[in-house]
């Protein structure tokens, strides 16, 4: 294992900068994620670490090697595709054995390293199949175990579940998340579901138009999102986010560009009269008597939950409440705002603006 160092590393397509240097250092160790849209940079980054891409400035260090220059199969790295790259003309167990072969292995290690891999990810009964006659998850789980046999110091993975569907993700989620605490390898991981991010992640490096936005624990970007950005990336259903300014007179409140108001904290920073961004979670939203008025869009029940979409003057607001209400579109609900929750954001630099 090892740690990895990404240092002011930028990449170039002739005139065009797609990487403006970039800064990250991993921990021996850690799973990492890099997380944004797509075009934003996370992709080319994952593999300038593994060397399929050249560098144009900056280095990329593993351990303590700078390795700009080292080719791929020097780097003692293992990366897991999106597309699996399984050879079908082999077995389960040739397609994972296959890197220990080129590498001249003996035949005993091959075997044994192939078994225990097989036995870490419940595969030893698929040892003599063939790629057609698997399944996605399964194909994904014999990737994955073509890269454990390497014994690498560090595992890539690049948006490896994005060919699965919805329920086999989530169980692939928690198989990857599982492997890791077992194996304890330095893991890099690119995604541009949140939701991945979010609950696989010692640490997430949100990425924008190839800069890097944040660094930082799954619940301190949720949390203590630095910009507008993060806060409308991280989260599921997305933060509200409205726009306005603080009351310049009168008791302290904010004030929508569309005339709603909404109630501030007592030690709000902003000055009076500054135009901010008010922003909420959805489930910071409560029903109260003592709310502003709504008006209801669409309800989305989901049995735990019900997803209430609203709008407020002219802003669009959703509220995720534990309660099953009875509620009609035209309605009118009552929704409160949970101060202790509450972000506030510069109108014109985005930046998250300090609640004393």
């Amino acid at each position: 294992m090892a740690s990895v160092s990404v240092a002011n590393v930028r990449k170039n397509y002739g005139h065009f900068e797609v990487l403006h240097g970039v800064d990250i250092d991993i921990r021996d160790g850690e799973f990492v994620i890099l997380v944004g849209p797509s075009g934003c940079g996370k992709s080319t980054l994952l593999r300038m670490i593994a060397g399929l891409e050249e560098i144009s400035g900056g280095n990329v260090s593993i351990g303590s090697k700078v390795v700009n220059n080292v080719a791929p199969k020097e780097r003692d790295i293992a990366m897991v595709f999106q597309s699996y790259a399984l050879y079908p003309h082999m077995t389960v167990e040739a397609n994972m054995g296959f890197s220990l072969r080129l590498a001249k292995a003996p035949k005993d290690q091959i075997k044994t390293r192939v078994h225990d891999a097989a036995q870490t990810l419940g595969l030893q009964h698929l040892l003599d199949r063939y790629p057609r006659n698997l399944s996605g998850g399964q194909r994904q789980r014999v990737a994955m175990g073509r890269a454990i046999v390497r014994q690498p110091q560090v595992f890539l993975f690049d948006e490896p579940l994005s060919n699965l569907d919805a329920k086999l993700r989530v169980q692939m989620r928690s198989e990857i998340k599982q492997l890791h605490q077992r194996l304890k390898t330095t893991t890099i991981y690119v995604t541009h579901d949140q939701i991945e991010a979010m609950t696989m992640a010692d640490r997430i490096v949100v990425m924008r138009d190839g800069y890097v936005e944040q660094i930082g624990s799954p619940l301190d970007l949720y949390d203590r999102p630095a910009n507008l950005f993060v806060a409308g990336f991280i989260g599921s259903p997305g933060m509200n986010v409205i726009k306005g300014r603080i009351s310049a007179t009168g008791p302290l409140e904010f004030i929508a560009n569309g005339g709603a108001r909404l109630p501030l904290p007592e030690n709000a920073a902003p000055a009076r009269g500054a135009e901010v961004i008010y922003g909420i979670r959805p489930e910071h939203l409560i029903v109260s008597q003592d709310g502003v008025s709504a008006e209801v869009v669409v309800v989305e029940p989901t049995g735990a939950e019900t997803q209430i979409n609203a709008r407020l003057g002219s802003d669009a607001l959703v509220a995720t409440v534990r309660e099953r209400l009875s509620l009609q579109a035209g309605d009118a609900v009552q929704v409160a705002p949970d101060l202790s929750k509450l972000h506030l954001f510069d109108a014109r630099t985005e930046k998250r603006l300090p609640i004393d």
